[in-house]
């Protein structure tokens, strides 16, 4: 117990780098890392942590954890047992069993691949396939290690393998709105496929509000989409300037 109380009367822990990906709102963000692999985000080191001598010989490695605060639960609270998406948002365990954000300490953790190694004039880290929101604060930094990261014989009985995914569809409309916003963001059109593919859709929203139309927010972007016959359509793309 005295170890547990010297710990908890120590410095707090503070943010090392803040990233920026293209999801400004929870809603779309998708559910684990790598499902979005056209997702790119930018780590920017803060204070005394943007020196370059850190991040030394970490283009050796080509994924990275990440880990990192659920800053907008810092207020929520925790709680015991919640309801996982995977088991349609009706059955509850205990959080420890998930990975949900209301915990504890609020800390996540997340696999990325690294992209690019930027140097100056900030010290920067640009990555792949990230599921946190924009300036989630990360906590720290460490390498993905295959040999004893990736251990084929694990097993997750309710997330054994990923969901199936929805078909992507465009209206005119938006197919035509889409190829203007990818003269800015060429990599908008599979972003969009592989983030609206998961199916933002709370669990419990297929089955009660099947009609439901939702809006998703992506860099600057309201994207407007419903899902009929397990067909995800896409109806506008606009922007705050349109």
């Amino acid at each position: 117990m005295a170890n547990l109380l010297t710990y908890c009367a120590g410095d707090p822990l503070q943010p090392i780098a803040l990233i920026r990906t293209p999801f400004p709102d929870k809603f779309s963000i998708p559910r684990q890392p790598g499902l979005a692999p056209s997702v790119t985000a930018r780590i920017e080191f803060t204070g005394d942590f943007d020196h370059l001598a850190s991040i030394q010989g970490i283009e050796q490695h080509s994924h990275l954890w990440l880990l990192f605060e659920f800053n907008q639960h810092r207020d929520h609270g925790w709680r015991e047992r919640v309801r996982p998406p995977r088991l349609g948002g009706n059955k509850s365990i205990g959080v420890f069993a998930t990975r949900s954000p209301f915990r504890p300490n609020n800390i996540g953790l997340s696999v990325v691949k690294l992209v690019e190694v930027v140097r100056e004039p900030e010290v920067a880290l640009v990555v792949a396939g990230a599921d946190l929101l924009d300036q989630t604060p990360i906590m720290d930094i460490k390498p993905y290690v295959p040999y004893v990261d990736c251990l084929p014989d694990a097993r997750s009985e309710f997330a054994q393998a990923k969901p199936a995914p929805l078909s992507v569809h465009f209206t005119d409309q938006a197919r035509l709105q889409l190829s203007e916003h990818q003269q800015l963001r060429p990599e908008l059109g599979a972003v969009l496929v592989e983030v609206l593919s998961q199916d933002p859709r709370p669990a419990y929203h297929a089955s009660k509000n099947p009609d439901k139309r939702y809006a998703s927010r992506l860099y600057d972007l309201d994207v407007h989409w419903h899902v009929r016959d397990q067909q995800l359509w896409v109806t506008a793309i606009t922007g705050d300037h349109d």
